[in-house]
């Protein structure tokens, strides 16, 4: 699928889920983690603060790679206009769910591909609306001694057994949820000659 005269595609990303859903399609590409101080310090609203975090990501490796194409990708869970950290522990996983019980979290994945050809940038940020259901504390201790989603925004994987926590979800491309918008991905890389 990946056109083998292309330059190499590096990952901007310590993820493995986004490198799963490079694996999906990708033959070969490097990830390389960015070392980046993700804290809000100029006071960014959640969609600027995504799509700000994608390409710092991106423009910090180009300096190890300044002949790949570079993508670079940030997610946030935003729930009551209150962005949603990893919860790192047990304990912060539960209080997260129990406050999204009921209501919506939105998710903004972004991403921002350099391309080493063109010298041009492409960013792109997926929307995507979780739905939860009404559930008590059992449910969501359940649901995370099973999955243990302790390094998920929201608290939650989406290819695990987070459904069972979820009323819907809305959005127009189900891999942004997991980490990378890949229809969007792919589409780039196509129009890039990086894919046959």
């Amino acid at each position: 699928m990946q056109n083998p005269s292309s330059p190499t595609i590096v990952l901007a990303s310590s993820s493995l889920y986004r490198r799963g859903l490079l694996d999906r399609f990708l033959d070969t590409y490097e990830a390389i983690t960015p070392d980046l101080d993700e804290s809000n310090d100029q006071g960014l609203a959640p969609p600027e603060l995504a799509t700000y975090l994608a390409r710092q990501k991106a423009e910090a490796i180009v300096k190890h790679a300044r002949q790949a194409l570079i993508i670079g990708a940030d997610q946030l869970a935003v729930l009551d206009d209150r962005v949603l950290g990893k919860p790192g522990d047990h304990q912060k996983a539960v209080e997260q769910l129990l406050a999204a019980s009921g209501k919506a979290v939105t998710f903004l994945t972004a991403v921002c591909i350099l391309d080493p050809i063109g010298r041009n940038r492409f960013e792109h940020t997926d929307k995507t609306t979780v739905h939860f259901r009404q559930f008590d504390r059992r449910l969501a201790e359940d649901y995370l001694r099973h999955d243990k989603p302790y390094d998920c925004a929201g608290s939650f994987k989406l290819e695990g057994a987070g459904f069972v926590l979820f009323d819907s979800v809305q959005t127009d491309d189900p891999t942004a949820l997991i980490g990378l918008p890949m229809i969007w991905v792919a589409d780039r890389l196509l129009q890039l000659g990086y894919l046959s």
